[in-house]
């Protein structure tokens, strides 16, 4: 990494007051969580059926079975805890700097790091619920390993996960919250994404501050406008910053 690279992104950060993060895939494989779409990501694995199929909203209620055995496999990993970038990102809330982060990520560990404003645009396997009755459970309870699929204990309807599956829209208020985040930001930090998923990717275009900054490890459509590219570890690089 350049360091000069780093020395600007340094003075980006000290002359703004309003940052806002948006991260993807990439901000968590640095836990241990696989992305979807790298060499080793999910959908290079082989399955009964493609990743994209299995975390549809047809194929959930079609079969539960087959959704839940993938899901408690690879989509619900245990001990995973947050790394550089979650803590990077904390601190800097801490500090006065960070309003908000915008995720695609579905594993809660900006909130497990001490990050308050959090927009999951695609949801978190934290927040789970009764498809009948609406009750909550907890991850430990959707990962019993007692049954096929989760049940509620209450009326006996199936247990979803609060994930946004292929067919499912985005939560209006999510996304409404994130877009005016995103919107008021003086700087955008663009970490760990590829920028292919849409509707997210698309909220970029409503920053219309002074510094964009993308950090990723491979090039995205969006490098060209960037005020900073940095093709390195995202963890790695935030960690450097003194904040």
């Amino acid at each position: 990494m350049e360091d000069e690279k780093i020395e600007m992104l340094q003075d980006f950060y000290d002359k703004s007051n309003n940052i806002v993060f948006f991260g993807g895939a990439g901000v968590s494989t640095e836990s241990g969580i696989p992305d979807f779409r790298s060499v080793d990501g999910l959908y290079n694995q082989k399955w009964d059926y493609p990743p994209e199929t299995i975390l549809s909203r047809t194929f959930f209620d079609r079969n539960k079975k087959e959704f839940f055995r993938f899901y408690r496999e690879k989509i619900l990993i245990d001990g995973i805890k947050p790394n550089k970038a979650h803590i990077a990102l904390a601190r800097m809330e801490d500090a006065g700097k960070l309003s908000a982060i915008v995720t695609q990520n579905i594993d809660g560990l900006h909130q497990m790091a001490g990050s308050r404003r959090v927009y999951e645009l695609h949801g978190s396997t934290l927040r789970n619920y009764c498809m009948g009755c609406h009750k909550s459970f907890n991850v430990d309870y959707m990962n019993s390993k007692d049954n096929d699929y989760p049940v509620c204990d209450e009326c006996g309807n199936y247990v979803k996960p609060d994930v946004v599956l292929y067919e499912e829209g985005l939560d209006d208020d999510c996304i409404n919250g994130a877009v005016n985040a995103i919107s008021k930001a003086d700087m955008l930090i663009i970490g760990g994404t590829s920028l292919t998923v849409y509707p997210a990717a698309g909220l970029i275009r409503y920053f219309k501050g002074q510094y964009l900054v993308l950090i990723n490890k491979g090039e995205t459509q969006a490098d060209q406008y960037a005020n900073l590219v940095i093709h390195d570890s995202i963890g790695e690089t935030l960690s450097k910053l003194k904040l």
